[in-house]
């Protein structure tokens, strides 16, 4: 029992935040879903499921949940996701020279 109440809280703590970028409509990237507990690793499965990047940083994701979905991200966090998606990006890139 002292197991599953560990994982309850382990998974009440965890937070996700999905974003995604239309350049043809949007102006900067969006708020799709976000959630914490089993919302977020729902969205994270999905992601997985779905060959999307995941990158984790708990300070941005605090920081864009409090962007509602749907929303454009505030323009004081375009610098780090920027950096964010450079680094996807970038990985994206190596695996693909590597075959993976």
């Amino acid at each position: 029992m002292q197991k599953d109440k560990k994982n309850e809280k382990t998974n009440r703590a965890r937070k996700a935040v999905a974003l995604g970028y239309d350049s043809a409509n949007d102006g900067a990237p969006k708020v799709l879903a976000k959630g914490s507990g089993h919302v977020a690793e729902r969205i994270e499965k999905l992601a997985k499921e779905s060959g999307v990047d995941l990158y984790e940083d708990a300070a941005l994701v605090e920081a864009l949940s409090a962007v509602d979905i749907g929303k454009e991200i505030p323009e004081e966090l375009y610098r780090v996701v920027a950096e964010v998606l450079a680094f996807i990006y970038a990985l994206d890139g190596r695996l693909s020279k590597a075959g993976l």
